[in-house]
């Protein structure tokens, strides 16, 4: 708890606006790149920080031929359904494993904790989504990924540390495990919500490796689907254009992928105020 030293000071100062250079760059030049022109990609051989000639022809194409559009949709409506199904259920099992009246809640816990350590594997999992009827469906991109062991034992480690005392006066009053969960525990949770919702959506808009596996309609492709197939890959957008085409490769790319990029930018915001706030403070007075 010393007072730091001028050197100190300046050093962590260096060292935090070097980490921020290194997050910005790549980032600006990303923007930079999906409004250039040709003229100003082939000047910068690439990457471009600054377009001198700026243009939205890369999204113009982008958007109309209906392949990221499409694509965009189904991450959206996946991301939406899948962290609602995955909040709903990790909640109900994170309550009844933090109470320790519930029978058998020690063996469905270790359970749980097993699938952190030991997977299935491909194939196993693979012929299960299929034996299940869930291929080439929707239901494939949430399904296997509905709860999450680790957002699970958080959530369990937050609700046993609740004030008991919260617990039995509202037995008191006659309130049963529903009630309680719904009135007492969820609004002082808001904030481990906040971060395991944010941890879902996540891993829900990012998540392409289920859609590689499970979907064999490319119609059926989240977002991240087409950035591997677009971006990495280097494929063109067919039909992406009605005519000519005129934004070059490298813009096209670079705007699918801020298109990808830009709704969790837009998210997180809303959620990050819940992340340091003190929701129990007051919620026991002596």
């Amino acid at each position: 708890m010393e007072k730091q030293g001028p050197v100190a000071r300046w050093g962590k100062g260096i060292v935090l606006v070097l980490v921020v250079l290194a997050v910005v760059y790549p980032l600006l030049g990303v923007v930079a790149t999906s409004f250039a022109s040709q003229t100003d990609i082939v000047r910068s051989t690439g990457l471009v920080l600054w377009p001198a000639h700026p243009t939205l022809e890369a999204y113009r194409t982008v958007f109309a031929g209906g392949v990221v559009t499409r694509a965009l949709l189904v991450s959206v409506g996946v991301t939406v359904l899948g962290t609602a199904a995955s909040l709903l259920v990790t909640i109900c099992m994170a309550y009844g494993l933090s109470r320790s009246e519930v029978t058998g809640s020690r063996a469905i816990l270790m359970t749980a904790l097993f699938t952190m350590l030991f997977n299935a594997g491909i194939i196993p999992n693979f012929l299960l989504v299929r034996s299940l009827g869930m291929y080439d469906t929707y239901a494939s991109l949430v399904m296997p990924t509905l709860v999450s062991a680790f957002n699970l034992v958080v959530l369990r480690a937050f609700f046993m540390n609740l004030p008991q005392e919260l617990y039995d006066a509202a037995r008191v009053d006659g309130a049963g495990d529903l009630r309680i969960l719904v009135r007492l525990v969820l609004p002082l949770s808001k904030a481990v919500i906040a971060v395991v919702s944010l941890f879902y959506a996540v891993t829900y808009w990012n998540a392409f490796f289920n859609a590689l596996l499970y979907l064999d309609d490319s119609a059926k492709w989240p977002l991240p689907m087409v950035l591997r197939t677009y971006v990495l890959q280097g494929q063109s957008l067919s039909g992406a254009a009605t005519g000519e085409a005129v934004a070059p490769q490298e813009a096209v790319q670079m705007a699918v992928l801020v298109i990808a990029v830009v709704p969790i930018l837009l998210v997180y915001p809303f959620l990050q105020r819940y992340f340091t706030k003190g929701v129990l403070t007051g919620a026991v007075k002596g």
